[in-house]
């Protein structure tokens, strides 16, 4: 590798990453308005379920650590102005990004209506999967050894929280959906749902209300 193109290299890796952290920003703030608001992203007629229990607690002790943190550390470098002003400025940001982290998946839950089946993982996944797509929804449990949150196996996906999946959707057919903004072929999904059997009784109602909808037109 030549020395220009080892730079080039490391320039689109910088500029991955830097693509990764302003999007992440970006959904920070739109999480914060969303909650502020009162404009979770749940669509008309449809039952939102949430997917963050698990890890919930973790993200709750974080915040109210950094809330600590804030004053603690003001305190300390009270007298020296070039340097409290910084910590502060900091201190705060990093609180509201992990504020805006939480809420990120508190307004953007699981969505089961009369169109079919929305799919998220707080503000940057969404796989919106109609009902004519799905084949069957079931009970799983399953758990995924390793950190990531997506798992891609041929044509299935696994969405896991805490490195668990617990329902399994079953598609009539491939469809390609995004993984960290790129195009994946998939035909099985794999997700977590607080409430599992709330979120299958709502799959059962919605799809029947769907299937009589197809027949009243016929």
């Amino acid at each position: 590798m030549t020395t220009g193109e080892g730079r080039m290299t490391i320039a689109h890796r910088v500029g991955r990453i830097a693509g990764v952290v302003w999007r992440m920003e970006l959904g920070v703030w739109r999480s914060l308005f969303r909650w502020a608001t009162l404009r979770p992203r749940v669509p008309r007629g449809a039952d939102a379920f949430s997917y963050d229990k698990p890890i919930r607690p973790v993200l709750i002790v974080f915040i109210v650590l950094s809330a600590i943190e804030i004053p603690i550390i003001d305190l300390i470098v009270h007298s020296w102005a070039a340097v409290r002003i910084p910590l502060l400025v900091l201190g705060i940001w990093g609180l509201t990004w992990m504020i805006g982290l939480l809420l990120g998946y508190l307004t953007r839950p699981h969505a089961v209506g009369p169109a079919g089946l929305r799919i998220r993982h707080g503000d940057e996944t969404e796989i919106v999967v109609g009902w004519d797509d799905v084949a069957s929804v079931a009970p799983l449990h399953e758990h995924i050894e390793g950190a990531k949150t997506f798992r891609i196996d041929g044509e299935l996906l696994a969405i896991s929280v805490q490195q668990e999946t617990n329902v399994e959707i079953e598609l009539e057919h491939p469809i390609v959906v995004p993984v960290n903004r790129k195009p994946q072929s998939v035909r099985v999904l794999r997700i977590w749902v607080d409430d599992r059997a709330a979120y299958l009784a709502s799959v059962r109602r919605s799809l029947h209300a769907w299937e009589d909808g197809l027949a009243a037109r016929d």
